[in-house]
């Protein structure tokens, strides 16, 4: 588990290919102090595995599904990804809870600067629509954020000064793509409403019975 405040801004030094995946190694400052070999850690928003630490740099492998539905294996050697240990329970919940499996990934539609603010775009496959509200969270390339404003399959989301500093959101390009991770309550309420509902989309009379409505 995580809480979408990232700790430091990593940098890719290697992507080899490895039997039924990729292997990433990344450069570190913050998280070396006391990261070790079985770690859980979230890179761009996908929770790795530590597979080896040097104090500088530690490596994670990604496979199978990870490489079909999150943007790790198009990482190269160089790039900047954002970095967060996992949540430790004596911890403060600064952001919100974060489980570092990517729901899809979406593309970057503009980056613009407002003032000391940044306005970021992104258009959402159809099928996450539903998971997203005004106001509420939403975590991308694992940073924790708010949702501002949601127009057809476009959000709007504000990134203050602190954020822009202490992640890459602010270096993408219109037509990247970012991991999104929807808030794991709004997944819970439509896994329910699914199993609540008829095969029309609606409320079953039978079920409004039972909770004494009908």
């Amino acid at each position: 588990m995580f809480t979408g405040l990232i700790e430091e801004v990593g940098r890719v030094t290697e992507s080899a290919v490895i039997d039924g995946g990729r292997r990433l190694r990344i450069a570190i400052r913050t998280i070396a102090d006391d990261l070790k070999t079985g770690d859980s850690v979230s890179v761009n928003g996908v929770c790795q595995t530590v597979v080896a630490v040097d104090g500088e740099s530690f490596s994670c492998e990604a496979v199978g599904e990870t490489l079909e539905k999150t943007t790790l294996g198009r990482l190269e050697p160089g790039v900047p990804v954002n970095l967060e240990r996992s949540l430790r329970a004596d911890a403060r919940l600064g952001g919100h809870m974060v489980q570092g499996h990517v729901s899809a990934v979406a593309e970057i539609r503009s980056v613009e600067q407002r003032g000391e603010n940044w306005l970021l775009r992104i258009e959402l496959p159809e099928q996450l629509m539903p998971l997203v509200v005004p106001e509420g969270s939403i975590a991308v390339d694992g940073v924790s954020l708010t949702v501002a404003s949601i127009e057809r399959r476009e959000i709007g989301i504000n990134i203050v000064p602190h954020t822009a500093k202490h992640t890459n959101l602010v270096t993408l390009d219109p037509g990247e793509q970012v991991n999104i991770e929807t808030d794991i309550l709004g997944r819970y309420v439509a896994r329910m409403l699914t199993a609540w509902t008829n095969s029309d989309g609606r409320l079953d009379v039978s079920q409004l019975a039972k909770w004494g409505y009908a």
